[in-house]
């Protein structure tokens, strides 16, 4: 048992000042109280942690180097970035991968996110072919979950094309599977290698509807697991809308809406072109929507039809993806911006919390977040619940002046990564004074992975 003193702690409905917080010995909350003796006093406010619901791990490797423009005879768009993608996928041994993921991941719990979502589709070999345990890259995002010690669904992804009636490229062959009962298998071993990892469970998905054919899409849907969250790619780009009209004669949401299998264990990754029909569909369906506004504006997606989702209903929550960014206020924050830009109006983020906009971003962005990872719905920081959290410091210039009602939307909107304390995952520190505990470890494996690979 333990129990900590803090300055603030975020509850469902407003903030509870000056509590006192006991956990058990898994990190789990047996008691939040106001008055009584501490183990330890925080001087911060307590937020839950961040839920990275869209990551892959691998492209932490590339961050940055796409923005050297230099083939000036073609435009750099999204698919010339996916070469780039391409290359770095190609260059990674099992070693490198899992020190470039805990690398990652110990960035993650530095910036708030307590939970990853990875959409995980590097499988194989760099010849394409098999590793004898066939579920090894999974099995390093696992092990570098647990050395930087942040909860990770693992989404093992089926991927099978090059396009929309396309055979598969040569620089995918390390995505792919050969047929759905191959996929399967991937499946029960990765279900296998997460028992290694008591913070790690279970997702499944598809990468798009362009990387599968149909029989496989409806058979995965049908076949795949009961109880897990299911993830996919979907409208991300024209090109890829264009070319499922040309295949399907449909946009590719309307063609997942007319199969009738959306529900709410779907999550949709960008959704970046939607029409009105299609965006009324997916919040009909309780399907939520994963947005990355950084790696959205990188790749220059475009901007999802946020308000109109919202006003239907519809639930989204945030993601890395790409890794360009780190910073879930940031996220949010970008997620806004683009909004407000595109629609003239300031008020994109607006509930029952009496336009409280910091308040629906985090509340969005954490419970839906939680159902993308496979987590039962519960409100925040509350008895029976695991300590997970990030911690802002409550004497920041602005916060230290702010009334209760005023911190949420202060951090979110005006707090910067030097505000933050530090994370606790299961009620223990993992960063402290923002320095992950294993940072120079870490770091060490990590600057030797990248000095090998040489791409940087």
């Amino acid at each position: 048992m333990k129990t900590y003193q803090v300055k603030g702690i975020l509850q469902q409905k407003s903030w509870l000042l000056n509590p006192f917080v006991t956990i058990d010995s898994n990190g789990k909350i047996t008691k939040i109280h106001s008055n009584g003796t501490s183990d330890e006093y925080i001087d911060g406010y307590l937020l839950p942690g961040f839920q990275n619901a869209h990551s892959h791990a691998f492209q932490y490797a590339l961050s940055g180097l796409a923005e050297i423009h230099t083939h000036r005879s073609r435009k750099d768009d999204f698919w010339a970035w996916r070469h780039a993608m391409y290359e770095v996928a190609l260059s990674v041994n099992p070693e490198q991968l899992e020190s470039i993921a805990t690398m990652l991941y110990v960035e993650m719990l530095r910036n708030g996110y307590t939970s990853v979502a990875e959409f995980h589709y590097l499988h194989h070999d760099d010849k394409g072919l098999p590793y004898a345990h066939i579920s090894e890259l999974g099995e390093r995002l696992i092990s570098a979950a647990k050395t930087a010690g942040i909860h990770i669904t693992l989404i093992p992804i089926f991927y099978q094309k090059g396009g929309f009636g396309l055979p598969a490229e040569s620089h995918q062959r390390r995505f792919l599977s050969k047929d759905v009962d191959d996929y399967f298998r991937l499946l029960e071993a990765s279900t296998a290698s997460i028992k290694y990892y008591e913070n790690a469970q279970m997702g499944f998905g598809i990468h798009s509807l362009r990387a599968a054919d149909k029989n496989s899409i409806e058979r995965i849907f049908k076949e795949g697991p009961t109880d897990a969250p299911i993830h996919l790619h979907l409208a991300e780009q024209l090109k890829e809308v264009d070319a499922c009209v040309d295949f399907y004669r449909e946009r590719p949401a309307q063609w997942l809406l007319n199969q009738g299998v959306l529900n709410g264990r779907f999550h949709l990754i960008h959704c970046t072109h939607l029409n009105p029909q299609e965006v009324k569909g997916i919040a009909a369906s309780q399907a939520q929507v994963v947005l990355c506004p950084a790696t959205e504006g990188n790749l220059g997606d475009g901007l999802f039809s946020l308000k109109a989702f919202q006003n239907q209903g519809g639930k989204w929550s945030i993601g890395t993806d790409s890794q360009i960014n780190l910073n879930p206020i940031e996220e949010l924050r970008i997620l806004d911006y683009g909004q407000r830009t595109k629609t003239h109006d300031r008020a994109q983020f607006t509930s029952e919390y009496q336009g409280d906009a910091g308040k629906f971003a985090v509340d969005m962005a954490w419970h839906n977040g939680r159902t993308a990872m496979g987590e039962k719905k519960s409100n925040f920081l509350t008895v029976g619940q695991r300590l997970d959290a990030v911690i802002f410091d409550a004497n920041t210039p602005l916060i230290s002046v702010s009334k209760p009602e005023n911190i949420l939307a202060t951090l979110v909107y005006s707090g910067q990564s030097n505000d933050l304390m530090g994370t606790l995952i299961n009620g223990q520190w993992v960063v402290k004074n923002q320095k992950h505990l294993n940072q120079e470890a870490v770091q060490t494996s990590f600057t030797k992975s990248m000095r090998q690979i040489n791409i940087r």
